[in-house]
């Protein structure tokens, strides 16, 4: 008992006899603290200074945001909103992103519901050719597009360019008709277009249709009742008639070549035709030849034309023989672009006079009268020849050939140009056609998805009525709000290059003399055309609502009036185009650069005091000339408004 009271003193100390902090030690504590405050306190004094610097720096149009209004709820605006919000956060529309996630991966099988990648060339070729005419005429371009289809209304992706243009002329070729008159342009375009689509029309006449047509051009060798033998008017009949061009294209175009860079005359234009084959060019021997590992399914593929045309088996051999010895010696005088523009063989110019004495085996003249009526064309006028030596060694061919089997009754030369009418017309014959020309495609190499038939209709319904479709967006979509866009970007454009430090002074008067010189505009005379004159000029357009097969040749026959109407007025309407182009001192702005979601006439205006429109990034092209004097470069500008 006596133990315990002793070992409780021992544990227990009183306040006084607990340990205390040294003094050093809190004094190293508090210094410690006071450091991170202080350096928390500078962090925090440099962070403000910072945001207040990048407030001040900042973009205008962040602060214009900022400030801005109510947003903008129109359904142009809506819609844009829906696509930028798919674009960027697939999580926030997983079934328009992850197109098998809700088990509708099938309906984007479809003809229009999934993502096409193709190259257009087989029922294009005069597409190309009136490219060709903005771009210099040179090279056959292989245009492809990327084109996401819809399956329920909602887009899959942000659309690019080229593919909102072709929806938006879709929607106008589709769209119900509303207090139209029988006669209106608009109404026959949308014919046409319907018309194209019924794929079920034309394997109900089969080819019938294009015999027809031949007995009505006077036969061929082919079927024993040819009565019309005339070379030349046969040419010139085919050529005037039906965009077709056996032997050399024609198509009307500026001199893009250094010297006349800035003109805005438009001339006929003389180049090499479109071969069915691929050829292939020696750079040793500096010669061309037909790719002898593709004549073989070429030979096939003529039999197969021809059986579907009825000829008989036997009569296959000899005429397709012949037409594909034809065809590859033709092939002998080409040469690439490379080629051209290292031996200065583009833009040769010559009267039609000189040509026929050159080239005496075609008759230049009713052929060029006829492909531009009712234009005056006279032997005095001067045309582009692109290749003069393939033009004299094809002039050469057809006088030997004409030589050699005139007598035997073959008449290779006629049955060489039907063939070519076949090529221009299979995109209104029944489906075995484009087969058998799609199984040969893929035997030379073109792994493409077959483009959908819609597409196909869209660039057919372009062709004829490109004036009527240029008028039709920038009437839904590019009225005047795109013309003050473009009128503000040059100007804001100006205003950047006066202000930007210079390398030497040359460089830079050259630059802002040029770019002051020239004039950004958004219409074209065809833009301007009223209704009635729209009506007037497809006044003589009588459509079928169920023969397409007519339908197709009065679209040719509209395509020969845009060619005339290039080379009188030098006027091109812009249709599917979205590039900027240079006509004299005019920068044109195609009307297509100007569609939902890119632009719409209800997006808020930039003004002062109103909201911010959405950023628009337009492009300025062909600043200048380039590229070794063979046509305009582009010099491409891309800003902010």
């Amino acid at each position: 008992m006596d133990e315990n009271p002793a070992v409780g003193q021992e544990m227990v100390t009183t306040p006084e006899e607990q340990p205390q902090p040294h003094p050093l030690v809190c004094n190293k504590y508090r210094r410690i603290l006071l450091v991170g405050f202080a350096f928390s306190l500078f962090a925090a004094a440099l962070g403000l200074g910072v945001y207040s610097h990048l407030q001040k720096t900042a973009d205008p149009w962040t602060s214009q945001w900022k400030s801005a209004g109510p947003p903008c709820l129109s359904p142009a605006c809506l819609r844009a909103s829906q696509l930028f919000s798919v674009a960027m956060d697939p999580f926030s529309h997983p079934c328009d992103y992850y197109l098998f996630a809700c088990g509708t991966g099938g309906s984007y099988a479809s003809e229009e519901g999934h993502s096409i990648k193709r190259v257009f060339n087989e029922d294009n070729t005069e597409l190309d050719k009136k490219r060709e005419a903005r771009t210099g005429g040179i090279v056959r371009m292989r245009r492809e597009t990327d084109f996401q289809g819809e399956s329920d209304g909602s887009q899959v992706k942000f659309p690019d360019r080229k593919s909102a243009l072709l929806k938006t002329i879709k929607e106008i070729l589709e769209a119900p008709e509303e207090g139209v008159s029988g006669n209106a342009a608009e109404q026959k375009a949308k014919k046409y277009f319907k018309t194209c689509m019924d794929a079920e029309s034309p394997e109900k006449v089969g080819s019938k249709p294009f015999l027809t047509l031949i007995e009505q051009l006077g036969g061929w060798a082919v079927s024993k009742g040819m009565n019309r033998t005339d070379f030349n008017s046969t040419l010139a009949l085919l050529m005037g008639q039906y965009s077709t061009f056996p032997f050399f294209s024609v198509y009307a175009g500026s001199d893009s070549s250094k010297e006349q860079a800035a003109s805005s005359q438009h001339y006929i234009q003389i180049d090499e035709p479109y071969f069915q084959f691929p050829i292939d060019w020696n750079s040793k021997t500096q010669k061309s030849k037909a790719s002898t590992r593709y004549l073989r399914p070429f030979y096939m593929s003529c039999g197969q034309y021809l059986a579907l045309l009825g000829v008989p088996s036997n009569e296959t051999t000899q005429h397709c023989g012949l037409y594909i010895s034809l065809s590859t010696t033709l092939a002998l005088g080409t040469s690439p672009l490379s080629y051209r523009l290292s031996q200065k063989l583009l833009y040769h110019r010559i009267t039609i006079q000189e040509l026929q004495t050159l080239a005496p085996a075609i008759d230049w003249l009713a052929c060029l009268q006829a492909t531009f009526q009712p234009l005056p064309i006279n032997q005095s006028d001067l045309v582009l020849v692109h290749n003069l030596p393939y033009i004299m060694q094809m002039s050469q061919t057809i006088s030997k050939w004409q030589i050699q089997h005139e007598m035997m009754g073959t008449r290779p030369l006629h049955t060489y140009m039907i063939f070519s009418l076949l090529h221009t017309l299979i995109p209104a014959l029944d489906s075995r056609f484009f087969q058998t020309m799609r199984n040969f495609s893929i035997a030379t190499g073109d792994t493409q998805e077959e483009i959908p038939r819609w597409l196909r209709c869209i660039q057919q319904t372009e062709r004829g009525f490109d004036a009527l479709l240029s008028h039709a967006i920038k009437e839904r979509h590019a009225q005047n709000e795109a013309e003050e866009l473009i009128h503000d970007v040059y100007l804001s454009l100006k205003k950047k290059l006066t202000g930007l430090s210079w390398r030497d002074d040359r460089s830079s008067a050259f630059i802002l003399n040029k770019t002051k010189s020239l004039n950004p505009r958004l219409s074209t005379k065809t833009n301007n055309l009223s209704h009635a004159e729209l009506n007037h000029l497809y006044a003589e357009v009588v459509l079928s609502e169920e023969d397409f097969f007519s339908n197709y040749l009065q679209m040719l026959a509209l395509e020969q009036k845009s060619r005339s109407r290039l080379l009188s007025h030098g006027t091109q309407t812009e249709g599917l185009s979205i590039t900027p182009s240079i006509s004299g001192n005019d920068i044109i702005i195609p009307v297509g650069m100007f569609v939902s979601p890119f632009f719409h006439s209800s997006y808020p205006s930039p003004h002062a005091g109103q909201q911010s429109r959405v950023r628009e990034h337009v492009h300025m092209d062909s600043l200048s000339e380039c590229d070794q004097g063979s046509r305009t470069g582009r010099h491409i500008l891309s800003f902010p408004l």
